[in-house]
């Protein structure tokens, strides 16, 4: 094992790692760090954000390199190491924004201001009734004024798939609103 590109295999380093073998694991981190960081940098909306994720996920990899059964390549299990972290990391940011709507929704009724609570509550109701995606397009798009192209590349998905989350989305909180704008 003299480099990155050595004659060993994915799968002998990383059987190798699973057996302790942290230079092995240092290489295998060295052939796939920059696709996985290229990925997670895609599909998060904040570059730090990756670069945690994607450490996360070699973290992940090292603990669970004897679970590798060999059914995908090493770089595919790599990624969707990689894809997981990330959609639980989307979710988590979902949740706190979530959080930090209700709790100014709130503040904003202790001041007088703001929707009334059942119309708030309906929203909400109407909200957790959509997709993951359909969700993040719309309060990105609808809630917070972002461009499709811009909530496209804050997702990671393409424009197109926004769009259509952002049509939907509008047409199910529509209807579950009884035709409420």
């Amino acid at each position: 094992m003299t480099g990155p590109d050595s004659g060993w295999a994915d799968e002998d380093l990383l059987a190798a790692a699973s057996r302790g073998s942290e230079r092995a694991f240092s290489l295998l981190v060295d052939r796939h760090q920059q696709a996985v960081r290229a990925f997670l940098r895609r599909t998060c909306s904040a570059r730090d954000d990756a670069e945690d994720l994607a450490q996360e996920t070699f973290i992940v990899a090292w603990s669970a390199a004897s679970n590798f059964r060999g059914g995908s390549t090493v770089r595919s299990w790599l990624m969707g190491i990689a894809w997981r972290k990330a959609k639980s990391a989307q979710r988590s940011w979902f949740r706190g924004a979530a959080r930090d709507t209700a709790f100014e929704a709130v503040s904003a009724l202790e001041r007088g201001g703001g929707a009334v609570i059942e119309d708030r509550i309906s929203l909400e109701r109407a909200m957790k009734g959509l997709s993951l995606e359909q969700r993040a397009a719309v309060a990105l798009c609808l809630a917070q004024d972002f461009s499709h192209g811009d909530a496209a590349e804050a997702l990671g998905l393409p424009l197109g798939t926004v769009k259509s989350h952002v049509s939907r989305g509008r047409a199910k909180l529509l209807e579950a609103l009884g035709g409420q704008s």
